[in-house]
């Protein structure tokens, strides 16, 4: 029996890959310094998993930003525009995740989707008829030579295949199968090479089997590997997957040549029955993913040991493991020295996770008796004391408290006469930027270094200077800017009851963006105010209506660790409650317009298409309408989404009962505009006119170019201008001049249709 995990967190402790990428942005550092950061936090994971006793460690498992567009660049699936350039390959690799704005060029981002059903977003590879797949790169044998010198000799890790060709994009008139036959080629190349390093295991991550499969998906994964498998250079190749199971995909896999199959026993619901009543093959080795790599609980040792002891399978055949990368829990509680111990001994981060799985290695080996007593006597104490008010108030809701009434169509005639807007009505999705004196005041408050009074004050003072500059430019609803906040799910988590917050526990959601998710402890209720004041003070400062800015339940759910002891419906209905009285008080206090943002409504919808209502959106959805079913007709309820595919929920998000949707759509080119379009989607929606994860601004004309389009495909008087995300993340520079460039070009249109009678 061995142990290993599938990948580890590489945005550095203390975010330090994040910072080093910043300053190469801004020219501060060089490439060969930021490649030096990079070396010594890959030198520090491989410490870490060496001494918690790890037997076989993964590399390339690292990225500067992301594995999947690695992949891609590693084989040479980069689109002309990028290449045109002329840059150096690091920087054609950034503006590809990032896009590119100076005197080389101007080209966008490549799209960013969610990753399965996780925080973390993947750059989606982009394939075209010119496409020339070939491998080029060579970070794959760099990792396993950097590890191999240090005397470690790992196991490479990369995207596999076939879920790289179903995670990309195709801009030309080949379809993914067009594909095969080339990239086959180049991951025999991949191979060969590293058989020649001497490495002895492969890990091809394929996590889309987990999702539904048909005939042919099962067909192009046979065509993908027989040939690979049929020429292995001598390497064992491990398929991982992760995520869910592989119902539809179990018996291929166990016919084929791999040498080890990664199954997920966390998530995959039928992964313990697929293999004990069809047996797993004798010549394979289980890689078994028994603790969670997604959560940060920590494990409940009898639990894994009764069904370790259920596998099929020889101790010689089994290697514990994470259910999926680690990347996804922060670090370590090493970080957390102020959290206390009566916390801190019920989780479990990234470097807790290898203790886990070297204990029940232990255990098993009949060397791990104080570990299972000890593990033993935390479970058999209870854990926090239950809110009985709030239990009984989710036991008690009827049907009638998930419906608002009137019917959409009246509230829009209400609405209309109500607010008396222009045609393209602009706005922005709430936050502006972050700036170094915004978070230094946070800071300063949170050392105690000054009064709350002094604090408040300097928000007031951001807050006017938000509204005037935003009646300046002439957009017509305002938002109040958002200084007070940290994160829209943590600034709501720290107010409620239920919480539990860490100071370094931070994640990776894509590139350099990290978040610190909360973590729900217990049962979650509202005790006061939390966005009232800065609201209906942003409102006195204009005639103009003022969003007032919540946080959805189910993001909230979902951008936190959830709890395991009680249902994922349960805990966001308690979530939902308390976000309804909030709606209610800015309601009350005369905010008229109100944005409850779901940005992580797709995240945690099931895999497969047969699981989503029933296990997911059959109360996700009902939760969202509870939050503002109890609104007067005249308030308008806003929602906000973005970087996940929507087009297959359309039916779901529309039965949200929202009068208005933002969403992101510049990266994914419009294309849900069509879906919308096809599904006669009733709620007035604003997709995003401009991408703001990329720094990049846009031009007028652009943007005038964006506004149009959607006009082709979006009935006039059903839609608005915005951005598509919130701007807490970008500079005050490249955000002022954006927006300005977004009113100028509304203006425009509108001129245009007025002069056309439209």
């Amino acid at each position: 029996m061995k142990t290993t995990v599938i990948g580890y967190p590489r945005i550095g402790s203390h975010r330090e890959l994040k910072f080093a990428e910043q300053k190469y942005f801004k020219q501060a550092v060089s490439a060969d310094e930021l490649a030096q950061t990079a070396k010594t936090l890959r030198d520090e994971n491989r410490k870490t998993l060496t001494n918690a006793g790890i037997d076989q460690l993964p590399s390339n498992d690292f990225s500067y930003y992301d594995t999947t567009l690695d992949t891609a660049f590693l084989l040479n699936i980069v689109p002309k525009r990028y290449r045109d350039l002329n840059l150096s390959n690091l920087d054609e690799y950034f503006a590809e995740a990032r896009g590119y704005q100076g005197d080389k060029g101007d080209v966008t981002a490549l799209s960013m989707k969610k990753w399965f059903n996780t925080n973390y977003h993947y750059i989606v590879p982009e394939f075209d008829d010119d496409t020339d797949i070939k491998l080029v790169g060579s970070q794959v044998f760099d990792a396993f030579k950097e590890a191999k010198a240090a005397g470690i000799k790992t196991r490479p890790a990369l995207v596999g295949p076939y879920t790289l060709l179903k995670l990309s994009a195709y801009k030309g008139s080949k379809r993914p199968t067009d594909y095969a036959a080339a990239l086959v080629k180049a991951y025999d190349a991949v191979l060969a090479q590293l058989a020649d390093l001497g490495a002895e295991w492969v890990q091809l991550d394929e996590p889309s089997l987990v999702k539904d499969q048909s005939e042919a998906d099962l067909e192009l994964f046979t065509d993908l590997y027989k040939p690979i498998l049929a020429n292995k250079h001598g390497l064992k190749i491990l398929a991982q997957t992760y995520f869910g199971d592989v119902r539809d995909s179990y018996d291929l896999l166990t016919s084929l040549a791999f040498d080890g199959l990664g199954l997920d026993f966390i998530e995959g619901a039928e992964t313990l029955d697929l293999i004990k009543s069809k047996g797993f093959p004798t010549n394979k080795t289980l890689f078994a993913g028994v603790i969670n790599g997604k959560n940060i609980w920590k494990a409940n040792y009898d639990e894994k040991l009764a069904l370790i002891k259920q596998l099929p399978v020889a101790d010689d055949q089994l290697v514990l493991t994470t259910s999926c990368s680690l990347l996804h829990v922060p670090y370590t509680l090493a970080n957390e020295p102020q959290l206390d111990e009566k916390y801190k001994r019920y989780l479990a981060f990234a470097a807790e996770k290898l203790t886990e799985l070297t204990d029940l290695e232990q255990i098993l080996n009949g060397n791990g008796t104080d570990a299972l007593k000890a593990n033993e006597a935390l479970f058999a104490q209870p854990r926090y004391e239950e809110n009985e008010t709030i239990t009984k108030q989710v036991a008690s809701l009827k049907e009638s408290d998930f419906h608002r009434e009137p019917s959409f169509e009246e509230r829009a005639a209400i609405q209309k006469k109500e607010f008396n807007l222009p045609e393209l009505p602009t706005t922005t999705i709430g936050s502006f930027p972050q700036t170094r004196e915004v978070r230094r005041n946070r800071s300063k408050f949170k050392k105690g270094e000054i009064t709350k009074e002094q604090y408040d004050e300097f928000n007031r003072e951001q807050i006017k200077a938000c509204v005037e500059y935003q009646e300046k430019i002439g957009l017509d609803v305002l938002v109040h800017g958002e200084f007070e906040r940290n994160d829209m799910v943590e600034y709501f988590g720290e107010q409620l009851d239920g919480f539990l917050f860490t100071s370094n526990a931070w994640v990776q959601s894509y590139g350099v963006r990290c978040v610190k998710p909360p973590i729900i402890w217990g049962d979650v209720a509202r005790t006061h105010d939390m966005t009232v004041k800065e609201s209906v003070y942003a409102q006195s400062l204009t005639d103009k209506p003022m969003k007032g800015m919540l946080t959805g339940p189910v993001t909230i759910l979902n951008w936190s660790f959830p709890r395991e002891d009680l249902s994922p419906k349960e805990t966001t209905y308690q979530i939902a409650l308390a976000i309804q009285a909030e709606t209610l008080a800015l309601e009350k206090n005369g905010i008229k317009i109100i944005q409850i943002d779901e940005p992580a409504l797709r995240e945690n919808l099931p895999l497969r298409k047969s699981d989503w209502y029933s296990r997911y959106l059959d109360w996700a959805i009902p939760a969202f309408r509870l939050v503002h079913s109890k609104v007067e007709p005249s308030t308008q309820i806003h929602t906000h989404m973005c970087y996940s595919e929507f087009g297959d929920i359309l039916d779901a998000i529309d039965a949200m009962d929202a009068d208005v949707i933002s969403f992101e759509a510049s990266r994914a080119d419009l294309t849900l505009l069509d879906q919308l379009n096809r599904d006669h989607f009733k709620t007035h929606v604003g997709p995003g006119v401009y991408d703001i994860h990329s720094p990049r601004i846009p031009s007028e004309k652009e943007v005038a170019g964006t506004i149009e389009k959607i006009l082709k495909k979006v009935p006039l008087n059903n839609v608005w201008i915005n951005p598509d995300c919130g701007l807490k993340t970008r500079g005050e520079t490249e955000t002022t001049a954006s927006l300005e460039n977004v009113v100028a070009a509304t203006k425009e249109v509108r001129q245009e249709l007025a002069h056309e009678g439209r």
